[in-house]
This record gives C-alpha cells, sequence and structure tokens, in this order.
C-alpha cells in the first residue's frame, strides 16, 4: 500500500510550483509587446519646426514622441516608448535613441530596432508642419 503525502509536502509542492511559474513569467525571452497605444490619439502640437536639427531628432519626452528630420523640410514621428518594457526613451543622439532600463536602441529616423533586447520597431506617428509648427497625431 502506497502511503499518500502529508498536507506540509503538498502545500510546499504548491508554493513551489506557483514561485516557479512566477519567475518563468517574469524572465521569458518573449515578453517584447506592443507599446502603439503609447502614441498620440489626438493631434497633439509640439512647438517650432525649426528646432529638429537636418540629420538629427528631438525627443518629446512628456507627449512620448520623438521626432526627426532626415533631409530638410522631411519629418519623421515615432512614439518614443520602448517596445521591450514601455520605458521612455532616455536620449536622443544624432540619429539613435537609448532605452535607459534595459539599453535599447533604435534609429530615430526608421524607428527600427539597433539593439535588443527589444525586437519590435518605434510605432510610426503622423506628423506635418502648420504655420511652421510640429503637429504629430
Amino acid at each position: 500500500m502506497s502511503q499518500s503525502p502529508d498536507r506540509r509536502t503538498v502545500l510546499r509542492g504548491a508554493a513551489l510550483a506557483g514561485a516557479a511559474g512566477f519567475g518563468l513569467a517574469a524572465c521569458s525571452p518573449g515578453d517584447s509587446g506592443s507599446y502603439a497605444s503609447a502614441v498620440p490619439d489626438k493631434p497633439v502640437e509640439l512647438g517650432p519646426a525649426a528646432e529638429i536639427p537636418v540629420g538629427g531628432a528631438k525627443l518629446y519626452r512628456e507627449d512620448r514622441l520623438v521626432v526627426s528630420q532626415p533631409a530638410k523640410g522631411e519629418f519623421r514621428c515615432f512614439g518614443a516608448m520602448c517596445t521591450h518594457r514601455g520605458c521612455v526613451l532616455a536620449e536622443v543622439e544624432k540619429k539613435e535613441g537609448s532605452c535607459p532600463c534595459h539599453g535599447s536602441r533604435f534609429d530615430v529616423t526608421t524607428g527600427q530596432v539597433l539593439q535588443g533586447p527589444a525586437a519590435e520597431p518605434l510605432p510610426k506617428v503622423p506628423v506635418k508642419t502648420k504655420d511652421g509648427k510640429l503637429i504629430a497625431g
């Protein structure tokens, strides 16, 4: 006749299984998510278009947007929340934006990932100029 486990053994096993499941979920590599909801749902006035250097970009941290000007008069806008875990990009140097949380880097003229752990590009946001000002969204 086999002996059934006592209550303490069963509870210990359940607790360890729960902790292991939580640990695996927190550390899983497939955690790239879509942070497209971080883009504006209505137009946002960002300021003078002249503030964006040709061949460079500007981070609008409060608006969670980054705008680049790859060529004179050509503006591109992307959501500035990292697609890995949703941290707002910390800085933009020349054509590169970096995430302070896990080190992902993005090309701010295309939105493409230059260095992971992010796997998805930054979401594109429509941008236009009106009366010399940038309007995103």
